[in-house]
Protein backbone atom coordinates (compact mmCIF):
# COMPACT_ATOMS: atom_id res chain seq x y z
CA UNK A 1 0.00 0.00 0.00
CA UNK A 2 1.22 3.60 -0.89
CA UNK A 3 2.46 5.96 2.11
CA UNK A 4 -0.49 8.48 2.66
CA UNK A 5 1.73 10.50 5.26
CA UNK A 6 5.57 10.47 4.99
CA UNK A 7 8.67 11.66 6.85
CA UNK A 8 8.40 15.77 6.67
CA UNK A 9 5.01 15.96 6.16
CA UNK A 10 3.29 18.68 8.32
CA UNK A 11 0.96 17.25 10.41
CA UNK A 12 -2.42 18.21 12.42
CA UNK A 13 -3.48 15.77 15.32
CA UNK A 14 -7.18 15.53 15.27
CA UNK A 15 -8.12 13.16 18.28
CA UNK A 16 -6.35 12.49 21.50
CA UNK A 17 -4.86 14.78 23.85
CA UNK A 18 -2.75 16.96 21.49
CA UNK A 19 -5.73 17.46 19.31
CA UNK A 20 -4.96 20.45 17.24
CA UNK A 21 -1.78 20.77 17.76
CA UNK A 22 0.87 20.56 14.50
CA UNK A 23 3.98 19.12 14.04
CA UNK A 24 6.58 17.55 11.35
CA UNK A 25 6.44 13.86 11.09
CA UNK A 26 10.37 12.90 11.75
CA UNK A 27 9.51 8.75 11.40
CA UNK A 28 6.79 6.93 9.81
CA UNK A 29 6.20 3.00 10.97
CA UNK A 30 4.11 1.41 8.44
CA UNK A 31 4.10 -1.86 9.74
CA UNK A 32 2.35 -0.90 13.14
CA UNK A 33 0.38 2.27 11.69
CA UNK A 34 2.59 4.73 13.66
CA UNK A 35 4.66 8.08 13.21
CA UNK A 36 6.59 9.94 15.17
CA UNK A 37 5.87 13.21 15.19
CA UNK A 38 8.25 16.36 16.24
CA UNK A 39 6.66 18.06 20.07
CA UNK A 40 3.29 15.61 19.92
CA UNK A 41 2.62 12.77 22.36
CA UNK A 42 5.95 13.64 24.69
CA UNK A 43 6.88 10.90 26.88
CA UNK A 44 8.99 11.06 30.13
CA UNK A 45 11.22 8.39 30.69
CA UNK A 46 13.61 7.67 33.81
CA UNK A 47 17.02 6.82 32.93
CA UNK A 48 19.87 5.87 34.96
CA UNK A 49 23.40 7.36 35.42
CA UNK A 50 26.19 6.24 32.16
CA UNK A 51 29.52 7.08 33.36
CA UNK A 52 30.90 10.35 33.59
CA UNK A 53 29.17 12.50 30.71
CA UNK A 54 25.88 10.99 30.80
CA UNK A 55 23.88 11.91 33.59
CA UNK A 56 20.36 10.35 34.97
CA UNK A 57 17.15 11.90 34.86
CA UNK A 58 14.52 12.69 33.61
CA UNK A 59 14.64 12.52 29.97
CA UNK A 60 11.57 13.75 27.31
CA UNK A 61 10.97 12.42 23.96
CA UNK A 62 8.41 11.72 21.43
CA UNK A 63 6.50 9.10 21.43
CA UNK A 64 4.62 7.67 18.36
CA UNK A 65 1.36 8.18 17.96
CA UNK A 66 -1.38 6.29 15.36
CA UNK A 67 -1.80 7.51 12.02
CA UNK A 68 -5.20 7.49 12.06
CA UNK A 69 -5.22 10.17 14.91
CA UNK A 70 -3.23 12.48 12.64
CA UNK A 71 -4.10 14.19 9.31
CA UNK A 72 -1.69 16.11 6.61
CA UNK A 73 -1.89 19.80 6.01
CA UNK A 74 -2.68 21.07 3.03
CA UNK A 75 0.40 22.99 1.71
CA UNK A 76 -2.05 26.05 -0.06
CA UNK A 77 -5.04 26.12 2.28
CA UNK A 78 -3.11 25.18 5.80
CA UNK A 79 -5.76 23.09 6.57
CA UNK A 80 -6.17 19.33 7.25
CA UNK A 81 -7.11 17.17 4.68
CA UNK A 82 -7.45 13.63 3.35
CA UNK A 83 -5.15 11.84 0.63
CA UNK A 84 -5.80 10.47 -2.70
CA UNK A 85 -3.64 9.24 -5.47
CA UNK A 86 -3.39 9.92 -9.14
CA UNK A 87 -1.50 9.23 -11.73
CA UNK A 88 -0.11 11.90 -14.53
CA UNK A 89 0.50 11.54 -18.09
CA UNK A 90 3.92 11.00 -17.96
CA UNK A 91 2.92 7.77 -15.49
CA UNK A 92 3.70 9.52 -12.59
CA UNK A 93 2.01 8.61 -9.37
CA UNK A 94 1.74 12.02 -6.97
CA UNK A 95 -0.53 12.14 -3.45
CA UNK A 96 -3.58 14.91 -4.20
CA UNK A 97 -5.20 16.22 -1.17
CA UNK A 98 -8.76 15.29 -1.56
CA UNK A 99 -10.94 18.37 -0.63
CA UNK A 100 -8.75 20.72 -3.37
CA UNK A 101 -7.34 18.13 -5.68
CA UNK A 102 -4.22 19.98 -5.15
CA UNK A 103 -0.87 17.36 -5.78
CA UNK A 104 1.43 17.74 -2.58
CA UNK A 105 5.00 17.80 -3.16
CA UNK A 106 7.39 14.59 -1.61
Amino acid sequence: MAARIKKGDQVVVISGDDRGKRGEVLEVRPKVNRAVVRGINIARHHTKPKGMGQPGGIVEKEATIHLSNIALLDPKTDKPTRIGFKLLENGTKVRVARATGNVIES
